[in-house]
């Protein structure tokens, strides 16, 4: 952000805006994002890429704010939403809770819509002071209540490719559905070597495989990963339309991949007995977990098995049945698991923050309702596999750093000091604290509180703050290293067949190993990498958000079944207008300032509190509180409680949680 001095020169940003009107300016230079106030943005909508002005630095833990001078680029030319009639003209109410208006339908440009349908609305012009922006009504996708509209509202929404392009599809069903011979020459065999996969029991896209072996205290670790680089070539077709999508986008119902299925689930898939091309990175680890020797190789490979997470959780707890004994796979899962654990302390011992939350499991009817929400926790044998692709990332980006070579690196810088000063008054509530100045805070120091706090009743809540005043991991041409990981060399190596960067640098790696990367070609990926860092960067938050709303949505179908019953959750969150409560299903709902009745609260911001004018009552960040389900809006995808006292319960049955 632009200091104080500089406030009057304009920059140039990406605006994110709110329902409730104001914004942010994520400046294309870097920086904390900017405060846009509701009479400052200038007419811009979310998502535009906007020239700005600094009015105010941060100061008093105010964050700087400013105003949109003027929109040079607009992202929004359509807009979904559901159509609401009035009189001989309508409205749309847009799904996109980032956008803070409706667009108005004149007469004759509904196509006949009627109350309740979900449309796609072309905008004719952007309103200004006052005024509306104006559309016409170009698609119906159906009523709000059809099945599959809902979520296909959301990927309109979001601008998400689904189908592929004719021209793209060709260009995957001619590649060949075998290795052949002359593909292999050249490559290390590794098809002897004994190897699994080890994915979810629904997973189809398998672009990771592990090996272990283990001789006089050295552990040879293998992480073999598809050579998607093979088979899509830069400036391809392929190539483009996977850049386009930079990512495989995991909803609710359905899963729009980055890759045509002919690639991702055939040729590209490590399937258990089929002949593979891969990259691999051979590890030898000794038996405090440090790295002694690596290699990277163009591999052929054959996996021996596929593995369930579920199956290697059994194995692991010594849950197998007798006579299902999983023999020489059992083995290497178990000595797997103990280097797991090597590997996994000394990331700790050096400062690596883990944050376990347990993330949401929403299982639908084949009519896409919602039959159960339920927290999806981390397990010994997903956390297997994510040590050993951590330690494979690491090993990969920091080898190209040492080379000097260009290269796309997974950056996650360090915490502004703003928002460390707010958590550190913020862990004064609990008893809780943070060493050093809020400019200078190590990874280490947040590990440490997460410690400290582990098992208490306030874990889940000062674990979410935390995260939440972390910086948004992105994707750099320069080696920032990793805060979260405290690693000074980090990367995405691990799956090309979802995600772009590690496509990219596998072609980087490959021309590497051949001698190819001569100073044109080096030339080359200097102008190139940057372009895909931004496009990449962009795409994974576009599905973060989309993945986000899809499940806000699901939680809420599923919780109008529970109209008016009780349940108990946690306070997650505070805030002006209320407080959120979220519930053990991972369900978050909301009790609205208003709907406290039995007071007048006034919100203390220092302390993230709620209290009662009158009679004192305090509502405190973590605190147990007991709930009813008062209304469900699926427009907004809120949930919204009411606090529920023991003295109004008038049947004695306990809440449902």
């Amino acid at each position: 952000m632009k200091d104080e001095g500089n406030k009057n020169e304009p920059g140039t940003g990406l605006f994110c805006g709110t329902r409730r009107g104001f914004g942010f300016v994520t400046p294309a230079e870097g920086g904390e994002d900017l405060y846009i106030p509701e009479s400052e943005t200038g007419g811009a909508f979310h998502g535009d890429t906007v020239s700005y002005r600094v009015l105010g630095a941060n100061e008093g833990g105010r964050r700087a704010w400013g105003r949109v001078e003027s929109v040079l680029k607009r992202a929004v030319r359509e807009v979904i939403g559901t159509y609401e009639p009035n009189k001989k003209n309508g409205f749309v109410i847009p799904d996109n809770q980032k956008l803070s208006f409706d667009v108005f339908i004149p007469a004759g440009r509904s196509m006949n819509a009627v109350a309740g349908h979900k449309v796609v609305v072309r905008l004719d012009g952007y309103g200004g002071p006052g005024k509306n922006p104006e559309g016409t009504v170009i698609r119906i996708l159906g009523h709000k209540n059809d099945p599959g509209v809902d979520i296909e509202s959301i990927v309109l929404a979001y601008g998400l490719p689904q189908e592929f392009q004719e021209e793209v599809l060709r260009e995957a069903s001619a590649v060949p559905d075998i290795v052949t011979e002359e593909e292999k020459r050249g490559r290390l065999d590794l098809r002897d070597v004994l190897m699994v996969t080890i994915d979810g029991e629904d997973a189809k896209d398998l672009d990771d495989a592990v090996s272990l072996t283990k001789e006089a205290g050295v552990y040879r670790l293998g992480v073999h990963i598809a050579d998607v680089s093979h088979y899509v070539k830069e400036g391809s077709r392929l190539d483009r339309e996977a850049l386009k999508r930079g990512t495989s986008v995991y909803l609710a119902d359905r899963v729009i991949p980055m890759l045509p299925h002919a690639l991702s689930n055939g040729i590209c898939s490590l399937n258990a007995g089929a002949e593979r091309l891969a990259l691999s990175c051979l590890m030898e680890i000794g038996e405090d977990g440090a790295l002694i020797a690596y290699r990277i190789e163009e591999t052929v490979i054959r996996v021996d098995r596929r593995m369930s997470y579920t199956e290697v959780e059994e194995i692991l707890e010594g849950e197998v049945k007798a006579g299902q004994e999983s023999g020489w796979a059992a083995d290497m899962l178990r000595e797997m698991d103990r280097l797991a654990g090597l590997l996994r302390a000394r990331r700790r011992e050096r400062g690596a923050i883990d944050f376990d939350f347990p993330e949401s499991k929403i299982l639908l009817d084949e009519q896409g309702r919602p039959l159960e929400v339920r927290p999806y926790e981390r397990s010994r044998a997903t956390c297997l596999i994510e040590d050993f692709m951590l330690m494979a990332n690491e090993t990969i980006a920091e080898d190209f750093f040492w080379q000097e070579l260009p290269f796309l690196y997974r950056s996650h810088e360090k915490p502004a000091p703003e928002r460390m000063k707010k958590l550190t008054l913020f862990l004064t509530n609990f008893g809780q604290y943070l060493k050093g100045r809020p400019d200078l805070i190590r990874p280490k120091e947040l590990q440490k509180l997460l410690e400290r706090i582990a098992g208490t009743p306030e874990e889940a809540l000062i674990s979410r703050m935390t995260l939440r005043s972390l910086q948004q991991a992105r994707y750099t041409t320069q080696c920032q290293g990793h805060f979260g990981l405290a690693s000074r060399y980090y990367c995405h190596f691990t799956s090309p067949i979802r995600r772009y960067p590690d496509l990219q640098i596998h072609r980087i790696i490959k021309e590497n190993l051949h001698g190819k990367l001569d100073e044109e070609r080096i030339g080359h990926y200097e102008g190139l990498l940057a372009q895909a860092a931004g496009q990449c960067s962009v795409t994974e938050r576009r599905a973060d958000e989309a993945e986000r709303e899809t499940q806000k949505l699901k939680k809420a179908q599923y919780m109008k079944r529970f109209l008016g019953e009780v349940f108990e959750g946690v306070v997650s969150g505070i805030a002006n207008w209320g407080m959120y409560v979220e519930l053990p299903n991972t369900v978050e709902g909301m009790i609205r300032l208003s709907d406290l009745d039995d007071d007048f609260y006034l919100y203390e911001e220092t302390r993230m509190e709620l209290r009662g004018e009158q009679g004192g009552r305090v509502y405190r960040l973590g605190e147990r509180i007991r709930v009813q389900v008062t209304r469900v809006d699926l427009a907004v995808r809120t949930v919204y409680f009411a606090p529920y006292e023991e003295e109004e319960e008038q049947d004695g049955e306990e809440g449902r949680y």
